[in-house]
């Protein structure tokens, strides 16, 4: 009998052990937290998600919990200008087949642990501690346990240990951290859209969730007191200071924010390899990436089906499955982590040039022009 190991019960592992089991697999979860859960607030998933999601049957629990946005609309931080508007109505919808979805990332990974328990093929562990991993599918937990499997996924995040199997690189700071927190939804905060504020060294995402009952934000900011291998920058004075000149809308927002806690952002470059032996990466331990472009999950999700399918193409052979997966994957989630960190650039250019031409393009495009969205958003091959 195949059993597939699965090192991560987060979104990626847990959609991937959806994924493996109704194609044929029996797989195995170890996530290493006392419980599963996720950390954080409001989680984006575009059409290439959710047509991945919708085929694994989770559409309509989904569809109960989240928000539908009728617009993404840019705005400029400093100035309160509207600077451009995506169309995320009936038009994206018929493009795209499948609407943009937002959520609270609790909610999403209930509905992904509902099904993976209700599925015989899927075992789910916590409190289990992944210490070392090789290529020949051994794995050892710090209480001593060793799993003998045909084949693992190492979907155990940015700080993957699985990774170190396959290569010794070390995430990327970018020098940015984001705040994090949800407001009940009142009169003063309720929209259908999801607002986008982007400005210099910073930008303030804002978008209604779990029915419209809550509302996200995030506030995000380069740290001018940042030093490498430090952790006393990104405080909550420079959050206030760095949203200092901005427009009185995006202050009083950002006044509201938690700041018990703070997120600094990171990623790795692409690297060529995923594999090794009986071993693969999935999601952020094989592409972590900046959240300019709200991929990350997504990203994870298409991993998740892509390995599925070729599994399931190569009859559970690891070695050729594995190997497809790798070259499929690579290139796109490679060119996804690049255009993200370009387009963090571009948000947050402070010169004379690049945020006049940024505003250009956004003020000449048309709101159901999704020509820029296509490579991102339709079927991924």
């Amino acid at each position: 009998m195949t059993m597939f190991l699965i090192i991560g019960g987060g979104i990626g592992g847990m959609t991937t052990a959806l994924a493996l089991a109704q194609a044929g697999f029996d797989v195995h979860v170890a996530e290493q937290a006392p419980r599963f859960g996720e950390i954080g607030a409001g989680i984006q998933l575009a059409p290439n998600a959710m047509r991945i999601l919708e085929r694994l049957g989770l559409r309509p629990t989904l569809d109960e919990v989240s928000v539908q946005p009728r617009n993404l609309v840019f705005m400029h931080a400093d100035t309160g200008k509207r600077l451009g508007v995506v169309d995320l109505g009936p038009a994206f919808r018929r493009h795209f087949g499948q609407a943009y979805t937002v959520l609270h990332r609790g909610d999403l990974l209930e509905v992904l642990l509902a099904a993976c328990r209700a599925n015989p093929r899927i075992t789910l562990e916590t409190g289990r501690e992944m210490v070392a991993v090789s290529a020949d599918g051994e794995v050892r937990f710090a209480d001593g346990t060793l799993y003998r499997c045909d084949g693992v996924v190492g979907a155990d995040g940015l700080w993957s240990r699985t990774r170190k199997l396959i290569c010794d690189d070390e995430p990327i700071c970018a020098q940015y951290v984001a705040y994090r927190g949800t407001l009940p939804t009142t009169s003063a905060v309720e929209q259908d859209d999801e607002v986008i504020w982007i400005g210099p060294d910073k930008h303030l995402v804002q978008y209604p969730i779990r029915r419209g009952e809550l509302y996200n934000q995030v506030a995000v900011f380069r740290s001018r007191r940042f030093r490498p291998g430090t952790d006393d920058w990104g405080t909550p004075e420079e959050l206030t200071e760095a949203f200092a000149a901005s427009c009185e809308e995006v202050r009083s927002s950002v006044a509201l924010m938690p700041t018990d806690r703070r997120w600094p952002m990171y990623d790795r470059l692409p690297i060529a390899t995923w594999t090794k032996g009986r071993v693969t990466l999935l999601g952020d331990a094989a592409h972590p990436m900046l959240q300019y472009l709200a991929q990350g999950a997504c990203q994870a999700i298409e991993d998740a089906a892509c390995l599925a399918r070729h599994l399931a193409k190569h009859g559970g052979d690891v070695a050729e499955a594995f190997a497809g997966y790798q070259a499929e994957r690579g290139p796109r989630t490679g060119q996804v982590q690049t255009v993200a960190r370009a387009w963090g650039e571009i948000w947050h250019a402070g010169d004379l040039v690049i945020p006049a031409l940024r505003d250009r393009v956004f003020a000449r495009r048309a709101a159901d022009d999704y020509t820029d969205l296509d490579w991102l958003y339709q079927e991924a091959l």
